[in-house]
């Protein structure tokens, strides 16, 4: 498993209430994604910091969400202005309290 950090700058001049709309306006499209484990979305409207961590089944199905020139990239260059930023962990285990299991990675 992959743990994807993706941030962008948002402009300060953006509500946040605005942020939040775009935000749980996109959400569903993350509901089908390929090999996508789990999107959190972030906001840090002090530092004026918006992203998302993704937990991925592989670096590639990541990736191809990622690619250069994609619709993923493209909305957040038509949203914010702005190219994101993405840091990559390997993730060798979850603990996830809600589903009341811990998973490993292969």
């Amino acid at each position: 498993m992959i743990t994807a950090i993706v941030q962008f700058k948002v402009a300060s001049d953006v509500e946040r209430d605005e942020i939040l709309t775009n935000m749980g306006n996109v959400a569903p499209r993350f509901e089908s994604v390929p090999g996508l484990i789990r999107k959190n979305f972030l906001l840090d409207t002090d530092r004026g910091v918006g992203g998302g961590v993704y937990t991925w089944e592989s670096r590639e199905a990541a990736e191809e969400l990622y690619a250069e020139g994609g619709p993923w990239r493209e909305a957040i260059r038509n949203a914010y202005g702005v190219d994101p930023e993405i840091t990559w962990f390997e993730t060798p285990i979850i603990v996830d309290n809600a589903a009341g299991e811990i998973k490993k990675s292969d």
